[in-house]
């Protein structure tokens, strides 16, 4: 189930992400084109059974994604849930054929993990590889889709991903008022709203 409020978004969109796909490309050559990269944080690749996808995020994107991240993290730290954040990992497995690099990332918890508990893609312009069969592959328990002014849920259960009304990872977050609180002036007072919100001192909308 989605939690949907709208924001400025369409097929074509006045700040378009830029996207290149190739295909018939080796695993080798995924790994090469990563190291020919090296630290940069874009562009960003993803890569399914021989396509890779080679994504340089807009400014909206890039807004979007991050201000969602600031939402969540200042709502965790009101209510007391302990995580680190790992922004665009670079998460692969060979014998899967899949690799990807998330707008954000989350593990749950004090301990160090492989992979993940939670993946944030946003989804800003039409088209595309298909982010959740290569998450499944990876093995990512949560993944969030950001599509059309919604926040969809996915959880991995047997090896495959189910809708959720809710976040396993967050389950007291609304996403409804994370995506609302998307429109604030600045991410800081996206923020405080969240946060007050969560500790029950005030409306956030107010």
């Amino acid at each position: 189930m989605a939690s949907s409020i709208d924001f400025t978004r369409g097929e074509v969109v006045h700040s378009a992400d830029t996207r290149v796909t190739l295909y018939g490309v080796s695993w080798l050559q995924y790994e090469t084109m990563l190291a020919w990269r090296g630290e940069s944080p874009i562009p960003r690749y993803s890569y399914l059974d021989g396509v890779l996808e080679i994504m340089s995020p807009s400014f909206d994107h890039e807004r979007i994604k991050s201000y969602i991240g600031r939402i969540v993290e200042a709502y965790a730290l009101a209510v007391g849930i302990e995580f680190t954040p790992v922004g665009s990992w670079t998460l692969k497995h060979a014998l899967s054929a899949r690799g990807a690099e998330p707008d954000e990332c989350y593990i749950i918890g004090e301990h160090v993990k492989e992979r993940p508990d939670l993946v944030i893609e946003v989804i800003w312009t039409s088209g595309g590889i298909d982010k959740l069969e290569i998450y499944r592959g990876l093995g990512v328990r949560e993944v969030w889709l950001v599509k059309n002014g919604a926040i969809a849920v996915h959880e991995l259960v047997d090896g495959t991903y189910s809708e959720r009304p809710r976040s396993v990872a967050f389950p007291g977050l609304d996403l409804a008022l994370v995506v609302e609180l998307v429109g604030e002036p600045t991410a800081s007072a996206a923020q405080r709203k969240i946060a007050a919100w969560a500790v029950g001192v005030t409306s956030p909308l107010t």
